[in-house]
């Protein structure tokens, strides 16, 4: 392995970017991706229902707890970027989704305050915010395949090939020590 990848394998920080083999940033994207992936949901059904308010206020909060989620999510992202050297493929792959990821941000912040703006009132969202919604998550589709390519492809923060072949290290069967009495058949 050379050294390049065996440094993009070892945590900047353990404690704010987690132990070596155990990132802390694919864990924490799950929340603005639910989070986002639902408010679409709700987007989408307070359209189709009688009385949408609630799912159209609902939506707003999603928003922000994805904003919120996002954030998090990249502090624990930039520093998994600090782990990789400069001037790699890998490098490169991560500035890209780390820029797609910091635009979907953006989109949903100004999303958030759009929608809040017309928090007190009734009816379904509007097309023009379900649109920014659904281009933001193809847009996050993206990058999620980049994090996967930085992962699964180039191994950044991942455990090296000789940690990860103790997992298929075969072991002797266990064997019963017996009495000498033959055993009753099942």
């Amino acid at each position: 392995m050379s050294s390049d990848a065996g440094q993009a394998k070892r945590p900047v920080s353990a404690a704010l970017a987690g132990p070596y083999g155990h990132p802390y940033h694919p864990i924490l994207v799950g929340v603005p991706i639910g989070a986002w992936i639902a408010s679409l949901v709700f987007d989408v059904a307070s359209r189709l229902v009688g009385s949408p308010t609630f799912l159209t206020r609902g939506a707003v909060w999603l928003i922000a707890v994805g904003v919120v989620g996002a954030l998090v999510a990249a502090m624990a992202g930039l520093l998994d970027l600090l782990a990789i050297p400069t001037g790699t493929p890998a490098f490169r792959t991560g500035l890209v989704h780390m820029t797609l990821n910091l635009a979907v941000t953006v989109a949903f912040v100004a999303n958030f305050f759009w929608r809040y703006a017309s928090y007190g009132h009734a009816g379904a969202v509007g097309a023009g915010q379900l649109a920014l919604t659904a281009v933001s998550l193809a847009t996050l589709g993206v990058s999620g395949y980049l994090g996967g390519k930085l992962a699964f492809r180039y191994g950044v923060r991942v455990a090296d090939e000789a940690t990860q072949a103790e997992g298929f290290r075969h072991t002797a069967p266990h064997r019963r020590a017996t009495s000498g009495r033959a055993h009753p058949a099942h």
